[in-house]
């Protein structure tokens, strides 16, 4: 049975007190918090077997090796990759999506050429694309948005043609919640011959991810939105397109052969993995993947669903509240307002009263300027997260209410 009450035993964040309150920790869109099963992995990595991979020919290093090797079997099979050489580690979804508009970009477009993006998207799903268009001539496009906070599909045939060369979108708004339909839109894409690029972060780690089911070309994920460690991520491709590209970064590891004037690269996945990885950000990763797989995705995702619909329902109880994004799929974010109250004051106030929600513009401000503010407060909810939490996020809100009727009278 999925009981967040008994998951949340797992966590030894959970102990800490704030301002003489428990923690109330509902920012799990910015950075989920650790299992001890993941950090005894990390720990037993450094304390019995701490060594670099793929070259020492000795034992702890082979050891060393093996588990993260092991890993990317893990990840591989969580989103279910036919072939663990698809999946590359990079530092996180950042980085993923720049070493696609780096080295496919590079490579591949020319002026005129278009990327579709849509207007929701995280900066780290633009500002890579902004670089790469100045630098070849590519023209960037938008899918606008409706005003449940949807993709509006209704002029997609003129949006997406044959001159699209890359699609790129997030699966899951890290502001609105919304859950795109990226498996239509990725079929879409390729009847026009453009490549999809999937921004993984806010759906790989809540709801099963079926890259073959999808279809996608590519997509990056982070391992701290997963229960893992900070500095890991993952960039899935498809192993055709992957071997077709220049590496991203060079250095040791990556190589075959160099000489003074040249160099040989090795094929998938050590071409992409420059110099010492993240090895045990990469073993963190695969023992967060096995914690994730214990509890099942499809119940992570019911869990997400029910919480989410119980925080909608309390959060509208409150007066004059503007909750941003009405989709009819949506992950565990909520995005809100109230009235005369800034979001950093709200957070400020909330802190005070032992809960933890992120305020500020999400890396997320082209959306900001469609919604019309300036920022949001963001509750976000994770395994974890329990309907308590709920009803203290909105005894806390009451009393920012309180504490704002008091400066305005």
């Amino acid at each position: 049975m999925f009981d967040p009450k008994e998951i949340r035993k797992d966590f030894p964040i959970f102990e800490r007190v704030i301002n003489g309150k428990p923690m109330v920790y509902l920012d799990s869109t910015a950075t989920t918090q650790k299992p001890k099963q993941m950090l005894k992995v990390v720990g037993e990595y450094y304390r019995n077997y701490n060594a670099n991979i793929h070259r020492g020919i000795y034992a702890i290093s082979e050891e060393a090796t093996a588990a993260y090797e092991v890993a990317r079997e893990k990840v591989a099979k969580f989103i279910n990759a036919s072939d663990p050489k698809s999946v590359v580690f990079t530092r996180g979804t950042t980085e993923s999506i720049n070493l696609v508009a780096s080295s496919w970009g590079r490579a591949n477009l020319k002026p005129g050429d278009e990327i579709l993006l849509t207007v929701m998207e995280h900066h780290s799903n633009l500002v890579p694309w902004h670089l790469i268009s100045k630098e070849t001539g590519a023209v960037l496009k938008f899918i606008p948005l409706t005003q449940e906070g949807t993709l509006d599909l209704t002029d997609l045939s003129n949006l997406l043609t044959k001159r699209t060369k890359i699609l790129s979108l997030t699966h899951a708004s890290n502001v609105l919640g919304t859950i795109n339909p990226v498996e239509d839109l990725t079929r879409k894409a390729h009847q026009v011959g453009a490549i999809v690029i999937i921004d993984g972060a806010q759906s790989v780690p809540h709801q099963p991810v079926d890259v073959q089911a999808i279809d996608c070309d590519f997509i990056a994920f982070s391992g701290h939105k997963m229960l893992g460690p900070t500095g890991i991520g993952v960039l899935y491709g498809r192993p055709e397109i992957f071997e077709t590209m220049p590496p991203y970064h060079g250095g040791g590891e990556m190589i075959v052969e160099v000489f003074l004037d040249r160099s040989t690269y090795r094929g998938l996945p050590g071409r992409f993995e420059a110099g010492t990885p993240n090895i045990s950000g990469a073993i963190g990763l695969g023992a967060a993947v096995d914690y994730l797989q214990a509890l099942g995705m499809k119940n992570v995702r019911k869990h997400e669903q029910e919480l989410a619909a119980y925080a909608l329902d309390a959060l509208k109880n409150l007066d004059d509240i503007t909750i941003y994004g009405a989709a009819k799929e949506r992950g565990g974010v909520i995005s809100f307002n109230l009235p005369a109250a800034h979001p950093h004051d709200v957070a400020q106030i909330l802190d005070q009263e032992g809960v933890a929600i992120r305020a500020g513009h999400h890396c997320a401000q082209p959306l900001m300027r469609w919604l019309d503010v300036a920022a949001t407060v963001r509750a976000s909810m994770y395994v974890y997260s329990t309907t308590d939490d709920i009803d203290h996020l909105v005894a806390a809100l009451r009393k920012v209410k309180e504490v704002f009727a008091g400066v305005l009278n």
